[in-house]
């Protein structure tokens, strides 16, 4: 039996024996992305996804659009047939949308198989990864099967924007093989300037490849990076349908680079036909020019309203433009997750870096009305007879009585 299932047994998904796996163990490791770091949380709480309030995985709730569910159904009677010119034609009608050459386009089923495999491609035990801290996992785990060193930078001004440190990135090795950014970040949903991606662009170490993650881009204001791929540069950006398209479990993305790069990439593997569900869904999604306005919309007042309850409960949270932030909530992030839990209220993990802050994502109005009135509850009983602690700049390691 591979190493994987050795650690995850039988009988589900251990969170603690997967985090204790090796290098070595990692290398029969399937591809990892948000669904096994949430799953890896939601064990931890014995959290059914058909049970409670689930803000803790950067899912969209609304679900893929009407247009898309009519392209599923209409697709299903076929689907007993690869349908390989479905996939072609999607990339052919982003490639068109975008104004790329559609040979500049992969389709994947999702952005993790091409952000794993990139960092394969381009990384080794002599060409490091450079990394975002906190920033998404994913590209650290793949630099652990590649052999590559991983080097952490922290974000540039943590308690204000909260944004990529690129000058400090680009300048973190002589030799980096990849320079992973994800804009908007995920895990505190903050953007870095234009200004800024053009410079690691410009600067970035000869060879390095810049591996842009556009996850959450339509949710946002930042500029797109898909011109420096037009242009021809050492830059690859990954796409997916998971975020404001609503698709998390229909499982669709891209990579978008020079097809030289892209190559070598899809040499590694991950190029299996996608689920023509996924496929059609994706393209309908792309056809309607009014989903991605309306959902940026509504999400960010969402957005908007419970940072602003957040703030006038005293909390600091990053300032996101993503569906997903970073509360401090000013003690071990990990008791406040586990008292929200047992409210069946799941919100997101935390990083080792910021040990007293969690990722919350934002869900719909009914579910970020259920999030306050649990976090309220949970933060007055957490400080029902207790000295409060310190802030996340002067954490001493003392402990609630209770959080529940």
């Amino acid at each position: 039996m591979p190493a994987f299932e050795e650690a995850i047994g039988c009988s589900g998904f251990s969170r603690r024996s997967f985090f204790r796996l090796g290098a070595t163990a990692l290398a029969s490791v399937p591809i990892l992305g948000e669904s096994h770091f949430a799953l890896a949380e939601r064990n931890v709480h014995f959290a059914p996804s058909n049970k409670g309030i689930h803000i803790d995985a950067n899912e969209n709730p609304l679900g893929p659009c009407e247009a898309a569910r009519k392209a599923i159904a209409e697709i299903i009677p076929r689907s007993g047939r690869y349908l390989l010119d479905v996939q072609d034609d999607f990339a052919s009608t982003f490639a068109r949308q975008e104004g790329l050459s559609p040979d500049y386009v992969t389709p994947y089923a999702g952005s993790s198989t091409p952000l794993h495999y990139a960092v394969l491609a381009f990384t080794g035990n002599s060409k490091p990864l450079v990394i975002a801290d906190p920033g998404y996992e994913a590209p650290v785990w793949a630099a652990k099967v590649s052999g590559a060193p991983v080097i952490k930078v922290p974000l540039a001004d943590p308690m204000g924007a909260a944004s990529h440190d690129i000058r400090a990135m680009v300048a973190a090795a002589s030799n980096p093989g990849v320079i992973y950014i994800c804009n908007p970040n995920n895990p505190t949903g903050t953007c870095t300037s234009r200004a800024e991606m053009e410079y690691a662009v410009a600067h970035a170490p000869k060879g390095a490849i810049l591996l842009i993650d556009e996850a959450y881009i339509h949710l946002s204001d930042a500029t797109p990076s898909l011109d420096f791929v037009k242009d021809g540069k050492d830059v690859i950006v990954l796409r997916t349908f998971s975020k404001l398209y609503g698709m998390a479990g229909l499982r669709m993305g891209m990579a978008i680079g020079r097809p030289d790069l892209l190559e070598k990439i899809g040499a590694l593997g991950g190029l299996d036909a996608v689920p023509v569900t996924a496929v059609a869904a994706a393209k309908a999604s792309l056809m309607d020019a009014e989903l991605a306005p309306a959902r940026k919309k509504l999400i960010g007042e969402i957005r908007t309203e419970t940072l602003a309850w957040l703030k006038g409960e005293g909390f600091h949270c990053t300032p996101s433009e993503s569906n997903c932030f970073m509360l401090d909530v000013r003690r071990p992030g990990k008791e406040v997750q586990a008292a929200m839990a047992a409210r069946e209220v799941y919100v997101g993990r935390m990083w080792p870096v910021w040990p007293t802050q969690l990722r919350v994502t934002v869900g719909t109005r009914e579910e970020m009305a259920a999030f306050r009135s649990a976090f309220s509850a949970v933060m007055a009983a957490s400080t029902a007879g207790v000295t409060p602690l310190p802030d996340a700049r002067g954490v001493d390691g003392r402990r609630m009585a209770r959080l529940s």
